[in-house]
């Protein structure tokens, strides 16, 4: 079985999508970022050191959603047609979840994970200052498609 994204000495390559047919591609990602009962009252109360978390960290997911290639060495650079990052406060975590859409000729969903994991760790740094026990689990790709 070839490897694709080795060559024929074994070292690490981009794989060519030169020929492959572009295609509107869409991924969908979530993660949780695990916090103590502090962290859930200083958001609720509004009073976290560093202000609202909410709409930073939006922004910072979405921000690494179109830097991604900058992030991950053998990922395309990708001309995003859309990305959206929301985050829910829930009991004991906040629940992070991104939707990422493009046409190109490779798929979008290292931009989605990437947007989940830069929009937690924005979260994090937000929120370490009250709980030093956050962890973040559970980052996945929760969806995949493309429509020819």
């Amino acid at each position: 079985m070839k490897l694709s994204h080795l060559d024929e000495k074994g070292r690490a390559r981009m794989v060519d999508i030169g020929e492959k047919n572009r295609a509107r591609r869409r991924a969908k990602a979530e993660g949780k970022l695990i916090f103590g009962e502090a962290t859930r009252k200083a958001v609720e109360k509004h009073v976290l050191p560093k202000g609202n978390p909410f709409e930073v960290a939006r922004i910072a997911g979405i921000q690494a959603a179109k830097r991604t290639d900058e992030w991950i060495p053998l990922c395309h650079n990708i001309p995003l047609d859309f990305v959206n990052v929301e985050i829910e406060l829930l009991e004991d975590h906040f629940l992070i979840s991104s939707e990422v859409s493009g046409r190109w000729s490779t798929g979008v969903e290292m931009e989605a994970l990437t947007a989940v994991t830069a929009a937690a760790l924005t979260l994090y740094d937000m929120c370490k200052a009250v709980d030093g026990g956050l962890m973040l689990k559970e980052v996945r790709l929760v969806e995949k498609s493309k429509v020819e």
